[in-house]
């Protein structure tokens, strides 16, 4: 369930059950807005937000007001109305609040990841296919590539 996820970002956690990405212009494709819009995860995604500074800078004054009532008022959310307005509010928060480490997953591992496994089935390895949907070894390439491009590469 949404709310018993404390380590990753609620966007990465989108992302990896429902195929979300986080859109460059701050959508999301991909996502189903009825998993965060109940009191307990728009709290959570407000506290989350507060503390990257994410709840300041990126949302409006009634934007912020708006999901603050919500919070207060609403257990489940119900309006077809009501849901669309906070549903484009938590779109923000979930692409702001992405972590540093999900956004370099999502930008240059996924890649890496999908071209190495092409390259690997080209020379017959058949395992390499799972490769391309491994979120370890995405890590992995995107932190080794992070360190290639300031020339930290080890001897």
């Amino acid at each position: 369930m949404i709310e018993d996820i404390c380590e990753w970002c609620v966007l990465e956690w989108l992302r990896l059950r429902h195929k979300v990405t986080c859109m460059g212009d701050g959508s999301l494709r991909g996502v189903s807005v009825a998993y965060v819009l109940s009191r307990r995860a728009l709290a959570k995604l407000r506290l989350r937000a507060i503390r990257r500074g994410v709840w300041f800078r990126d949302l409006k004054d009634m934007e912020r007001k708006l999901l603050d009532l919500t919070i207060a008022v609403v257990e489940r959310i119900q309006s077809v109305r009501l849901a669309k307005m906070v549903s484009s509010v938590v779109e923000k928060l979930l692409c702001g609040v992405e972590s540093r480490i999900s956004r370099l997953v999502r930008l240059r591992g996924r890649g890496l990841a999908g071209k190495l496994s092409q390259v690997a089935l080209g020379w017959g390895n058949r395992s390499a296919v799972e490769w391309a949907s491994d979120l370890g070894f995405m890590e992995y390439l995107a932190v080794a590539s992070l360190d290639a491009s300031f020339g930290l590469e080890g001897g």
